[in-house]
Order: structure tokens, then C-alpha cells, then sequence
């Protein structure tokens, strides 16, 4: 199967991509946002949670230690399946994840044009700020409790720690696979890794069934979706325009949530 090289260029202004984009900007983004303060946000917040939790560790053991890279393999893992789930499937009660990243996120980039546009472009990249809120006091907290609880203080503040560590990675790779590959960051070897990886699974043909992990590819390894063969040459493709194609890229067409 061949994937589409990406594009440095802008997007074809006639195209049903430039068409999405802009509906999306004026209909969901408010003329005070600011995708800057939103990044800010989310750094500032995740670091100041890390930072008190690590600030109450004392002398932890190597078996304390061992939370860390084991909450974050568990992290890639619920990561992994989280994408490959309920973003990806309608799943009732769940309808909303579905609808906001295979319905709008992957309309909004394809594997040829992955690139923000304007800070603007962040809305629709980084999770809505009150999502940290969410995800530190219904899950990161609510662990940490359980674990505290049942084994040591040190081992429960380096769940949290490592907890919101993963969600603020998770944002920003995701972040930094859709900035301009020719940007400072862009160029980074790192960054262009995982940049490809994430590409590859905005391709409507391989989204549904290939790279889902944004973070380390460790989900995608060991469940054998991970798909690396873009590397080939492509003939050069006009971009759709919006009478071209319909609406929904083909896989999530007449679906129907479970």
C-alpha cells in the first residue's frame, strides 16, 4: 500500500481539505483563542502536578523506583487501546471522543498535509485544557489513592508523577507531529520518527488499522499494527477538491456506535 509523501506547501485552496479546515475555524474556534496561552496551559499544568508529587518522594527503594517505567508501559498500553477504541469506534457513552478525532482531527489532517497552519490550528491538536482537569482528578488522583492505600507514599506520588508525565508526553509529541517538518523542531531526527509513525496512521486507508500509539510505538510493536513501508516512490496526486470526495474519510462511513 502506498502513502502520500508529505507536503511542505500550503493546501490547495480548492481542495476539500482547505474547505474543512476553514468551516472548522470559524465554527468551533472563538476569536480570543489564543493556541499559544492553550500549550501554556497544559505545560504549566502538567509540570506544577509532576513537581508536587515528586516533591514529597524521600528516599524511595529501587522496588518504589520500579512505578515509573511501570506505569508508563501501562500508560502506552491504555494509550494504544484508547486510540484504537473509542477514537476510532463508536462506542456508546463514548460517542463524543469518536466524533471529535476520527470525524474531525483526521478530516482536518491527512498524511499529505499534517501541518498546523497558525497557532489557531492547536485548537483542534492539543486536548481542550479542562481535559487535564478531568484526567488528573478521575484518574491520575483516583490511582494514586488506590495505590498509597495499599503499598507505600513514595510509590503512590510516583504513579501520579509518572501518570501526568505520559499525558503531558502524549500531548506533546502529538503536538510536535504536526508542526512543519521543516521547522527547528521539525528537523529534530527524534521528532521526525515519530512524526512519520503518526503520519502514516492519518492515511484514510491504514487509520482504522495501523500506528496508534502518538507516544512510543510500544502498543503498536507488540500487537502487530505498527506499518513502516511509506518510504516509497509515489506518483504525483492532485489533492481532492470537495466534489471529488464525500464528507467522511471511508472507514468511518455508516458506522453505528456499539
Amino acid at each position: 500500500m502506498i502513502v502520500r509523501q508529505q507536503s511542505t506547501g500550503p493546501v490547495p485552496p480548492d481542495s476539500k481539505l482547505a474547505s474543512f479546515r476553514e468551516s472548522y475555524r470559524s465554527r468551533e474556534i472563538g476569536m480570543g483563542y489564543n493556541g499559544w496561552v492553550h500549550a501554556l496551559i497544559v505545560l504549566t499544568g502538567s509540570l506544577v502536578s509532576i513537581g508536587l508529587a515528586l516533591s514529597a518522594v524521600q528516599d524511595p527503594t529501587f522496588l518504589e523506583l520500579l512505578a515509573i517505567p511501570i506505569t508508563l508501559l501501562i500508560a502506552n498500553i491504555v494509550e494504544y487501546f484508547g486510540h484504537r477504541g473509542p477514537m476510532h469506534e463508536p462506542m456508546r457513552g463514548m460517542y463524543a471522543l469518536f466524533e471529535r478525532h476520527a470525524k474531525v482531527h483526521h478530516q482536518f489532517f491527512d498524511e499529505q498535509w499534517m501541518s498546523c497552519e497558525s497557532s489557531r490550528d492547536h485548537h483542534i491538536v492539543l486536548f481542550p485544557p479542562l481535559m487535564l482537569v478531568f484526567y488528573l482528578g478521575l484518574i491520575a488522583l483516583p490511582l494514586a489513592t488506590i495505590v498509597y492505600l495499599t503499598t507505600t507514599p513514595n510509590r503512590a506520588y510516583l504513579v501520579f508523577a509518572s501518570s501526568v508525565f505520559y499525558y503531558l508526553s502524549y500531548e506533546l509529541f502529538h503536538f510536535t507531529s504536526h508542526v512543519h517538518p521543516q521547522s527547528r523542531i521539525g528537523r529534530l531526527p527524534f521528532v521526525a520518527r515519530l512524526r512519520e509513525h503518526h503520519r502514516i496512521h492519518h492515511s484514510h486507508k491504514l487509520m482504522g488499522s495501523h500506528n496508534f500509539n502518538i507516544t512510543w510505538p510500544i502498543g503498536d510493536w507488540l500487537f502487530g499494527t505498527a506499518y513502516r513501508d511509506a518510504a516509497k516512490p509515489v506518483e504525483t496526486q492532485s489533492f481532492p477538491t470537495t466534489a471529488d470526495v464525500g464528507s467522511s474519510p471511508r472507514h468511518i462511513e455508516n458506522r453505528k456506535v456499539a
